[in-house]
């Protein structure tokens, strides 16, 4: 590692972290560079920890020392330290976790490897917000669950906000997409897997009531439509969260939370 002081926030160093609000320019930028962005120095930690290869850091000068460590084990690469006032033009708001890399992304691992060793699934399907991306997986992490399965719609994990949420859950939890969704019920199904579809119908079994098999694939649906009727007919079992005093439901994060909590081991 090597520290660049920088001034400029027009700088051109700094591309990586141009307006981290903007989210079309993100995915695009993202997208065509193959680059990623964590924040906060727990995160940071947890994303050299997981072997992604960084591309560079931008802090300012009060986390040179807290986060020496981690910048050592990145190898040669740049540390561009600059005041908070100019980190704040430069990303479009104010960074109150104080340090920001770049690291590169890797090839998602094909559905078949991701399977092979789980027993415990979560299948998003069509989450597009961010947040609840990333608390699934920060769920999935903390309760025991082997691996995410996303849609082909389905929000980025590795968006800044996703990282952020599931407090770099996103790098320990082994996942990947789906991307012949019409096929995945009996994709998953012939590796193994009981689909357990997660909807709040009435007339679903009551999540208390579940006896959950050794190998099983819990499916939640888009924060507004809900499940795909096809995924959904092709369920294994439908479940629910019972609800009281006039709720329909949880949010989804919530409800994914309680279902693994409630199915797990």
């Amino acid at each position: 590692m090597y520290t660049v002081h920088i001034d400029d926030p027009g700088d051109a160093r700094l591309a990586d972290y141009v307006s981290l609000r903007d989210v079309q320019l993100r995915t695009s930028l993202e997208a065509e560079h193959g680059l990623f962005l964590a924040e906060g120095e727990k995160v940071i930690r947890r994303a050299v920890e997981a072997g992604y290869e960084v591309r560079s850091f931008l802090m300012a000068p009060k986390w040179l020392d807290t986060l020496a460590d981690v910048l050592e084990t990145a190898g040669d690469v740049p540390c561009y330290v600059a005041p908070e006032s100019v980190v704040e033009q430069v990303t479009g708001f104010h960074v109150h976790r104080g340090a920001l890399a770049s690291l590169c992304r890797t090839p998602m691992p094909a559905l078949e490897s991701v399977l092979e060793h789980a027993e415990r699934v979560v299948i998003l399907e069509d989450l597009v917000d961010h947040t609840n991306v990333g608390a699934a997986f920060r769920s999935a992490a903390a309760l025991g669950w082997d691996a995410v399965l996303l849609s082909p719609r389905c929000a980025d994990p590795l968006y800044r906000r996703s990282i952020k949420v599931s407090m770099g859950s996103v790098f320990t939890v082994p996942y990947t997409r789906i991307e012949h969704w019409y096929d995945g019920p009996g994709t998953v199904r012939a590796a193994g897997f009981e689909v357990f579809a997660l909807t709040p119908a009435a007339d679903a079994v009551d999540l208390a009531e579940v006896e959950a098999p050794r190998r099983m694939a819990l499916l939640v649906g888009t924060e507004g439509e809900g499940l795909s009727q096809r995924w959904i007919r092709e369920a294994d079992q439908r479940v629910r969260i019972p609800m009281w005093s006039g709720v329909e439901s949880l949010n989804v994060a919530a409800a994914t939370a309680v279902a693994c909590y409630a199915l797990r081991r």
